[in-house]
């Protein structure tokens, strides 16, 4: 532990168990250094927000600071990945994960203002989260030193966490009951922990917070209007309103009929495989949108190469590196993409799912005259005939290479 030089630190704090435990552990263990609270909010449940200051500074913080990022972390985080199409493993809509970066630099941003020479996170040393706090960190300001209490303490169990604040005075509103490990944001929620560390076990319902379950999810199908401007969402139902205006509508839409929830195990950065419930109801709708306008207006090397681009930008974000060099050439490439990604999408959804049955866009490449099963005046199918000839020709010569053997 590498205490010299630190007088005071900016730490990411949340009110949780383990940052509440953080602030008293920095001052005795860093000579007494003054820790200024750095909260973000980025959507997550207004009661996690109520007194979090005054909590703050009951846990020694000098100061707390409560910055609101809400819409600078829809339009410029989650929006930039839509664009790209990136699902980390096929599934994961990466909640957590484009949430990191935009906390990291508002806490950079804090430290540098109030004179800080080190910041602290409470990301445990088994996950993605303190490698994505700290590449941001080095990306943005790399003269400050980084404290991570995970990889110092001796503190291992919620249990001794609890026992650590109770004798020292320290109000928490964490217990032993709150058997779950959870990260909310106006993106998503998720739910680790408890019984879904054995992937044997089916989810409770309690591991659900956000969603209806499908099951008893409304019998009546409703269906929703979503326009899409250069591959980002901009109006629901008719009405023009900010990205997290956008998210908040289809939010409320998707939770009421189960839509948006996944049960998944993933590969952490780290090597660990962890298991997860996941619910991102407005942003799966946002989702099937944005693929529905794609499948009209791209072509087929285009389309190609945008899932590429998906494949790649989910690692990237997983793994952190938002303010790598690598980041901005796929958004830049996605962007060039989506400068044609425009349209309206009808989705209706039902017991878990929302699906497009509705899409027009003045950019599409559908086109009734060619593609109908009728008689036409557009089509002479006797081109095909020379087209196949010449797709197949290398085929063809190898075929007659082996004739000749």
């Amino acid at each position: 532990m590498q205490t010299q030089g630190i007088k005071k630190i900016v730490l990411a704090y949340s009110g949780g168990l383990d940052t509440s435990a953080i602030i008293p552990w920095l001052k005795e263990n860093y000579g007494g250094c003054e820790v200024v609270a750095f909260v973000a909010n980025i959507g997550q449940d207004p009661a996690d927000l109520e007194g979090v200051e005054k909590k703050a500074l009951q846990s020694g913080a000098s100061e707390c600071h409560v910055v609101d990022l809400r819409e600078e972390f829809i339009s410029e985080y989650v929006y930039p990945v839509l664009q790209t199409g990136a699902l980390y493993e096929g599934t994961y809509l990466l909640g957590t994960s484009m949430a990191r970066p935009i906390i990291a630099k508002a806490q950079v941003e804090l430290a540098l203002k109030v004179g800080a020479d080190a910041l602290c996170h409470g990301a445990t040393g088994k996950g993605n989260d303190q490698v994505r706090f700290e590449t941001t960190y080095t990306a943005l300001a790399p003269q400050l030193k980084v404290v991570a209490p995970w990889r110092e303490w001796n503190l291992r169990s919620r249990e001794a966490l609890l026992d650590y604040l109770k004798e020292r005075n320290i109000p928490t509103t964490a217990s032993l009951e709150k058997i779950y490990s959870r990260d909310e944001n106006a993106w998503h929620i998720s739910t680790e922990g408890g019984v879904l560390e054995s992937p044997w076990n089916a989810p409770n319902k309690d591991c659900w917070v956000w969603t209806v379950d499908p099951l008893e999810a409304p019998d009546q199908a409703e269906n929703v209007t979503v326009t899409v401007e250069k591959g980002r969402v901009v109006g629901v139902n008719g009405e023009k309103l900010s990205p997290f205006a956008c998210l908040e509508k289809l939010n409320a839409l998707g939770a009421k009929h189960g839509v948006g929830r996944i049960d998944i195990v993933e590969n952490r950065l780290v090597g660990i495989k962890s298991r997860g419930c996941y619910e991102t109801p407005g942003g799966t709708i946002m989702v099937n949108a944005l693929r529905a306008v794609e499948q009209l207006v791209l072509d087929r090397d285009s389309f190609k190469w945008r899932e590429q681009l998906g494949q790649e930008m989910s690692y990237v974000v997983y793994d952190g590196r938002w303010f790598a060099p690598l980041r901005q050439s796929i958004q830049a490439a996605a962007e060039s993409l989506a400068e044609l990604v425009n349209g309206e999408v009808v989705l209706q959804l039902y017991k878990g799912q929302a699906t497009a049955i509705q899409k027009k866009s003045i950019n599409s490449l559908y086109s009734e005259e060619f593609a109908t099963f009728g008689e036409d005046e557009v089509y002479d199918h006797r081109h095909a005939g020379g087209f196949i000839r010449l797709f197949s020709l290398s085929a063809r010569i190898r075929a007659l290479n082996e004739q000749k053997k």
